[in-house]
Order: structure tokens, then C-alpha cells, then sequence
């Protein structure tokens, strides 16, 4: 498993949760760790196998430019901006820093940072598998009939399955 990191991305943005934050904007870094198998990657030498660091800032970049009041928002937006691009990440963190932060005392940074992991295991076969835990996923596909999908989730527990394993229940 290799780690794929920006660090110190740096936007002007208009988040806070005073109107005048909004307005005036402030200086931003943020820091987009994710966990991902490169073999492919390396073997093949194939940008298209990995995580394309440009396309995580473009993502990044976008999400910074729509003002919310909360960091949370923020760091929301850019998870599921990165999950609905990257279909083979196996855990991301996202890291936002406020520099100066208005305060009544000399702050240099507030952050905020969250961390999620989709790393799991098929509860049919118990291979290695990777869920987002969203539509996104193989475990909600559109191909099985509702009551063969009510029927699955019920006879494993909710519990995620891999893509072959739904294929024996008529998933494609």
C-alpha cells in the first residue's frame, strides 16, 4: 500500500462562520493524504492505474473557492469530490488550516482534519474489498432485483460484498 500526500496547498477562500469572514476571505492550507495500491501503476507506468495528484488539487481548488461557515462543510465536499473520482482508495485524510483566524489573541492557524477508511473485508468470501459505504458502491447495485439486493443485506448482515460475490446473485 503506498501513500499518495499533497501537502501545503495553499487557497484564498471565504469560509467562516462571521459574515465578515465571508467577505473579506483568508489564507488557507490544506494537506490530502490517501492510501492506495500503485502495483498496477508502477508495473504498467500507466497515470491512468493510480491517484493523479493534479486532478486531487483540481478538486481541492474547487471545493475551496464555494464559501461555507464551517471547515466541516469544507472537508466534507473535498471527501466526497475525491471518493466520486477515486474508485480504488483505501483510506484518505483531509486536513484544512485556517492561518490567522480572527481571535481577541495572536492564533497562528486553527485546523480541522478527518480521516476515513474503506479498506474491508467481503462478508461472503472475505477477500479484500473496498467500500465507500455510498451508491458508489458495489454492494448497491442497480443490477439485482430489490428483493434479491433486501434478501442479501439481510443474509449478511448489511454487510459489504465484493463485486464477484454479487455477481453470484446476478449483480454484472
Amino acid at each position: 500500500m503506498a501513500v499518495i500526500s499533497l501537502e501545503g496547498m495553499k487557497f484564498y477562500a471565504y469560509h467562516g462562520y462571521y459574515p465578515e469572514e465571508r467577505i473579506i476571505g483568508g489564507e488557507y492550507l490544506v494537506d490530502v493524504h490517501i492510501s492506495t495500491n500503485t502495483h498496477q501503476a508502477a508495473v504498467e507506468d500507466e497515470l491512468a492505474a493510480t491517484i493523479n495528484y493534479e486532478t486531487v488539487y483540481l478538486i481541492v481548488g474547487a471545493e475551496m473557492r464555494k464559501s461555507s461557515k464551517l471547515l466541516e462543510q469544507v472537508i466534507l465536499r473535498i471527501i466526497l469530490g475525491l471518493k466520486y473520482q477515486f474508485s480504488n482508495m483505501s483510506s484518505l485524510e483531509v486536513k484544512v488550516t485556517k492561518l490567522n483566524p480572527p481571535m481577541e489573541g495572536e492564533v497562528a492557524s486553527s485546523s480541522l482534519s478527518e480521516d476515513e477508511s474503506f479498506a474491508d473485508r467481503c462478508a461472503r468470501c472475505g477477500r479484500g474489498n473496498i467500500c465507500y459505504g455510498d451508491e458508489t458502491c458495489w454492494c448497491n447495485a442497480k443490477e439485482l432485483f430489490s428483493k434479491t439486493q433486501e434478501n442479501v443485506k439481510e443474509q449478511f448482515g448489511g454487510q459489504c460484498l465484493c463485486k464477484n460475490c454479487l455477481g453470484f446473485f446476478g449483480a454484472s
